[in-house]
């Protein structure tokens, strides 16, 4: 008997016409399809995020077979959109964006044109007549999510229904005086709405929060990764109230408008996790900006490894932090992580044998087993006070916050010769400009000689994601002009480039940080050009013949490796 021809799957929809373009195999869309009905995702999200079928090319099939217009969602500006006619779940059920109304018709953003029943349910539910817009995949899902995060954000209602809102504990809040309660700065939708922005800001990996008032808006943004992005627009009206609240919970006079204000709030999220955040408002046209600094004690414990040392680079440190006396130096821009560099060492140091103290402005990062003082310039307690009383303590290891004058820098080099490990920080672009930044202070060259150990300079730049980063071509002469050599590319090494749209895993393309760093070590040729009054270009020219990578080329090994991308890294070095 004969066995009869297997039947084949009847794809109707896009699915038939993604395999009637040979665009996929018939046996692929129909896993896709269980996969997808698994997951709980429309098909063509499923075929997208799996990299099976291009989001270009399944919006421009969709729109030549089915005679939907195709518009670039990238072209439309999201505060235009009318999001309070649709709700949110039928967004999220139907994978679907409003776009725009006219008259009475409402144009709706999808990546399926067969979607007959989101047109037909938001149809019904908004009055209006909907017509499908089609637009490509990828962009609609970073939409939908970018749009809900900010309605979600700004809406003071939404917000109302979110228990675990109630469960942070502001320690040692201030009592409220009567200018804080016309302000009513600890009703009920203020407080949820500003303990929401914090714990966002903690779950996000936020490093900063901005609170802004203009004359026409009033926005939040969180620095993530080094960058600035906008992530609220509450209602003007609410500016006055929100930042009063900010300051009554860092302990700061409310009724004092006119001059910046320092503080500090600690939230205890559970029994055993606590986060601190520095406070500081600055009075502008309209009205007290707030800037917030998350203060995260964990990155003391990053451990070395995983700051982003080349295996030289890291020897050299290491081997210099455990030199029972001289300096290290550590130099670049602020949010550069110089603080999270000095205190991945004096966590190696911190040992119950050795007596560490530090000087900051402020102390960021908090350390069982370390004498950390906060400068206070007001009482008189500067960086050169704190480190002479230091040496009346019996110190082992000094780290003083930032060399800022001479009479800092003088007794830090006497510390250092006089039998104790001294770190510190400087504001130069380079290691080289170090040398000559101390010079220029008024600190004698056989001071300098005699007391560095170690310079290293540094920069932050952000990790490509590994889920969703993409190859990049580049002619190879354009990649010798950004400075690989004939040898790098003749390896046939990768350039990666992030994936604009991200995934759920990044944040357009970039995940986390990693330090590109020139670890300088001082040898005896550096020491004799030092003596000898030797300019900066000198000792650049002295470290590369020692083969001693600058942060350029550092930062090309990184591209080099698939870590960050050419366009990164450009961002952080190039002049």
């Amino acid at each position: 008997m004969a066995t009869p021809p297997k039947a084949t799957v009847a794809f109707t929809g896009l699915a038939w016409q993604l395999v009637q373009e040979k665009l996929i195999e018939e046996e692929a869309v129909k896993k896709a399809m269980q996969e997808a009905q698994k997951e709980k995702l429309p098909l063509v999200q499923y075929l997208v995020e799996k990299g099976l079928v291009d989001a270009m090319v399944i919006a421009i099939t969709a729109s030549n077979k089915f005679g939907v217009p195709l518009l670039d969602l990238d072209a439309m500006d999201s505060e235009e959109m009318p999001l309070d006619l649709v709700k949110e779940d039928l967004i999220r059920k139907h994978h679907v964006l409003p776009l725009y109304k006219r008259g009475n018709r409402l144009f709706i953003a999808l990546s399926d044109p067969t979607q007959s029943d989101a047109l037909r349910d938001i149809r019904f539910s908004t009055g209006s007549v909907t017509e499908a817009i089609l637009v490509e995949e990828n962009k609609l899902t970073a939409a939908i999510e970018r749009v809900l995060k900010a309605k979600e954000t700004s809406t003071m209602d939404d917000m109302m229904d979110d228990v675990d809102l109630d469960n942070f504990e502001l320690v040692e809040e201030a009592e409220q005086t009567e200018e804080e309660g016309d302000l009513n700065v600890d009703e009920a939708p203020i407080v949820r709405y500003i303990n929401k922005i914090l714990r966002d800001a903690i779950q996000s990996g936020t490093s900063d929060i901005h609170f802004e008032p203009y004359e026409k808006f009033f926005r939040v943004r969180y620095r993530q990764d080094g960058l600035l992005q906008e992530v609220a627009r509450p209602a003007s009206n609410l500016a006055p109230r929100l930042t009063a609240r900010l300051k009554v919970m860092s302990r700061m006079n409310i009724a004092e408008k006119r001059v910046p204000q320092d503080g500090r709030i600690k939230l205890k999220l559970s029994k055993t996790r606590s986060v601190d955040f520095r406070v500081n408002t600055l009075p502008t046209l309209y009205g007290e900006k707030v800037c917030l600094r998350i203060l995260d004690s964990s990155a003391a414990t990053v451990g070395v490894e995983k700051l982003g040392f080349e295996p030289e680079q890291r020897e050299a440190f290491e081997t210099a932090i455990k030199r029972p006396y001289g300096m290290i130096l550590v130099t670049g821009p602020t949010g550069s992580g110089k603080t999270v560099s000095l205190y991945t060492g004096l966590n190696m140091l911190n040992t119950p044998e050795v007596n560490i103290s530090t000087a900051e402005d402020p102390v960021e990062i908090q350390v069982a087993g370390i004498n950390q003082v906060n400068v206070n310039q007001a009482a008189g307690l500067t960086f050169a006070e704190a480190l002479r009383s230091f040496l009346r303590q019996d110190p082992d290891i000094v780290m003083v916050g930032e060399i800022r004058d001479l009479e800092t820098a003088e007794i830090a080099v006497k510390a250092a010769q006089t039998g104790h490990l001294v770190l510190s920080t400087l504001h130069t672009n380079d290691a080289p400009q170090t040398l000559t930044r101390l010079a220029n202070m008024g600190i004698p060259p056989f001071n300098i000689a005699s007391s560095v150990l170690l310079i290293m300079a540094q920069r932050l730049a952000r990790r490509l994601c590994p889920s969703c980063k993409r190859p990049e071509e580049i002619p190879a002469e354009a990649l010798k002009l950004e400075g690989f050599t004939d040898e790098d590319i003749e390896e046939g090494f990768i350039v990666y480039r992030p994936n604009p749209d991200g995934c759920e895993r990044c944040n357009r393309g970039y995940k986390g940080r990693v330090g590109i760093f020139q670890v300088m070590p001082i040898s005896d040729a550096m020491t004799r050009l030092i003596l000898e009054n030797g300019t900066s270009i000198q000792l650049a020219d002295q470290a590369r013949s020692e083969g001693i990578a600058d942060l350029r080329q550092s930062g090309l090994r990184k591209v080099k490796a698939g870590v960050t991308s050419l366009e990164e890294l450009n961002r952080v070095t190039k002049d």
